[in-house]
């Protein structure tokens, strides 16, 4: 497989102190409108999961804000490539069944973002991540992009599975590194976990159907899911199965 040269400065970018900005230099090299990098910290011993994965980095806006609604709706490429362990590439969107993302496209394509081909971060059936990348909606990846995104996500994974070995939790630890490539300062979307384990108490369900129903009030409340889990957290929104759907703890409707 041959790498372009201009991949050499995306792989300097990966590097603790190197200054440079991994997303910008990524997409500015594999010649592609956006990228947006998440992961999937692994929760504390003795706690559950819903597997919720963690933004890293991203440019431009729009990437952030399409992966916030992949998060948000649960459904597109990033969520079926991590399901499926396999990359999902959809160069163009309006060629997308719309019964296969019927939430997620016609939100997408409102966002001005044509194609999207998401890959899957992970080794040995472990999924530690996905990169993904917003197309142009022209075409699909040609020869180098794709010889240069394989070069970028095995950087990736070693990086993240050098992080996780070496932040004092051994090899699949969490990913709080303050020294190395992702200094994250606390888990961004901890807030989910912590509402989706609380709705699974109120409506005594799995974990799983608690957060489909908090992404379901999120996504017709038209509020991002974040905003929604906090209410939750701060007791300011309930979840009960008594036909009202989500209300306040005093009785008014959420």
């Amino acid at each position: 497989m041959t790498t372009s040269n201009g991949m050499a400065e995306v792989l300097r970018s990966l590097r603790p102190g190197s200054g440079s900005d991994p997303a910008r230099s990524s997409a500015r090299m594999l010649d592609v409108p956006g990228v947006a990098v998440s992961v999937f910290p692994t929760p504390p011993p003795g706690t559950s999961s819903t597997r919720v994965p963690e933004p890293l980095w991203c440019f431009p806006e729009v990437s952030r804000r399409f992966d916030e609604l992949q998060f948000t709706l649960g459904e597109g490429p990033g969520p079926d490539s991590v399901r499926a362990g396999v990359p999902v590439l959809e160069p163009d969107l309006g060629q997308v069944r719309p019964e296969r993302w019927p939430l997620l496209t016609p939100a997408a394509q409102e966002l001005g973002v044509l194609g999207v081909c998401c890959f899957p971060l992970a080794l040995g059936g472990v999924q530690l991540g996905l990169l993904t990348l917003l197309c142009d909606g022209r075409g699909g990846l040609n020869t180098r992009q794709l010889n240069d995104v394989g070069t970028l996500t095995a950087a990736l994974i070693a990086t993240l599975l050098g992080d996780r070995g070496s932040n004092g939790h051994g090899a699949g630890g969490p990913l709080v590194d303050g020294d190395g490539l992702w200094p994250v300062a606390g888990l961004q979307r901890a807030v989910v976990h912590q509402a989706t384990g609380m709705i699974s108490v109120q409506l005594g369900t799995t974990l799983a159907n608690a957060l489909v129903r908090l992404r379901a009030f999120a996504y017709s409340s038209e509020r991002p899911l974040g905003d929604v889990a906090e209410d939750v957290v701060a007791r300011r929104l309930r979840f009960d199965d008594d036909g009202n759907g989500p209300h306040l703890p005093d009785g008014g409707e959420g």
